[in-house]
């Protein structure tokens, strides 16, 4: 990490003009040092347009001319969404690029006038000097196959949470007007109850029919529907439901939204998760990774969509910084603090690693039989092992990517023999 760091510092040269950008949704204001952090130029704030990067464009090559600096490096925070056209557009321009952790931005803004003060300009100018001292990330240049990964996985996001919502208020629906369905249907997102909701929406209208009516009405909706004996069942307890009888109009009325947008969610997620599937067959390794016994074509999208090309990496642990999934620790003379998980990187792509490597621990023979042994016979903590995994299967991935190899279960097995 050190050299990486002195790497970084040694490519910013006395011919470079370093700029700084504050990123906002409609006006960015950029700042300008040389390489020892001298302030060069005034402050300048542009628009979020065309015109606005032209004239920040201008801005640049004028300060270039006037200090005799041949190149140029921006850097940014990667603030929401809209850095993203700013970069692109410079990126198109031949200038190079890169981006600073918010995080540090924070914690670096008193070091010029030690004040908590905060500003436009103080952010630029902070971001400049942190480029200056090193500080910085290359922006990764992605495929338009990963593009595509990394915004479908983004909408799936979305609509599996507009899918939970909606399952949780049909919960809290059935708890106020007919909480004993849940005797007949334990999971309420289930085909039975869903049907059943849509068919026979409160108590009142179940009392009234005969347990073939209500079997009936299960065929007409469903292929493989429960029989005559829960039939039987849902009806006795409509008659000795303690479910609210007031406003049943307005809360027929509810359900039928609710089923609408828990229809809709359902339907979005098979959408997007198709088109998932259809990009994944584009990438050429993909195929092979997919042929690890526990990984599922979601999880390995959502990985490929926050990482990019695998094959780009140089090492498995390099997948893990720039997930930023590695062990921090507070410590100060006698007194340690304690070990735990850094979190300041990609959230999703530090999901669906870990989301992974759980199904592999419970699917893959090698990784089981790896967690087996890292649990009874070297007493490691549970999550201990499985974090160790986690980068375990971080470096099988990108070897895979990078040598165009098929995933080999004896090349574990002689990794867990040598281990024991």
């Amino acid at each position: 990490m050190q050299d990486k760091q002195n790497q970084l510092i040694e490519r910013i040269s006395d011919k470079h003009l370093v700029v700084g950008v504050d990123i906002a949704q409609q006006f960015h204001v950029a700042r300008a040092v040389n390489y020892r952090g001298i302030v060069v130029g005034d402050p300048l704030t542009f628009e979020n347009s065309e015109v606005g990067f032209s004239f920040f464009m201008e801005w640049i090559q004028r300060l270039q001319k006037l200090n005799q600096l041949d190149s140029i490096i921006v850097g940014m925070e990667p603030t929401g969404h809209y850095w993203i056209n700013l970069s692109k557009w410079l990126i198109k321009q031949s200038v190079e690029v890169v981006t600073v952790n918010p995080h540090l931005v924070k914690k670096n803004k008193e070091n010029r006038d030690n004040t908590q003060s905060k500003s436009g300009k103080k952010d630029a100018l902070v971001i400049a000097d942190m480029v200056k001292n090193g500080y910085y990330s290359f922006v990764r240049h992605t495929s338009e196959s990963f593009e595509k990964l990394r915004v479908l996985m983004s909408n799936r996001d979305i609509v599996v949470k507009r899918l939970v919502m909606s399952i949780n208020q049909l919960n809290r629906w059935v708890d106020m007007v007919f909480p004993e369905l849940r005797q007949v249907f334990k999971d309420i997102s289930k085909k039975g109850a869903i049907a059943t909701l849509r068919l026979f929406p409160s108590p009142t209208e179940l009392r009234s029919l005969k347990p073939e009516d209500v079997v009936t009405g299960w065929k007409s909706i469903m292929k493989r529907q429960p029989g005559l004996k829960k039939a039987q069942l849902i009806i006795n307890l409509a008659k000795k439901s303690i479910g609210t009888g007031q406003a049943l109009d307005a809360h027929k009325f509810h359900l039928e939204q609710l089923l609408e947008e828990y229809d809709l969610a359902v339907c979005q997620l098979e959408r997007v998760e198709l088109a998932v599937k259809e990009v994944l067959k584009q990438i050429p390794f993909a195929k092979k990774l997919l042929t690890i016994k526990g990984i599922s074509e979601i999880s390995l999208a959502g990985i490929l969509g926050e990482s990019g090309d695998l094959s780009g990496f140089s090492h498995g642990n390099s997948l893990l910084r720039h997930a930023v999934l590695h062990l921090s620790e507070a410590s100060s003379g006698k007194w340690r603090g304690q070990i735990i998980i850094s979190k300041r990187g990609r959230s999703r792509l530090r999901r669906f690693l870990f989301l992974a490597t759980m199904s592999l621990v419970a699917n893959n023979p090698e990784f089981k039989a790896i967690h087996a042994n890292n649990v009874n016979m070297k007493k490691m903590k549970k999550m201990k092992s499985i974090l160790k995994l986690v980068g375990k299967l971080a470096r099988i991935f990108v070897g895979i990517a990078r040598r165009n190899e098929t995933y080999c279960p004896g090349k574990v097995h002689i990794l867990l023999d040598q281990a024991a």
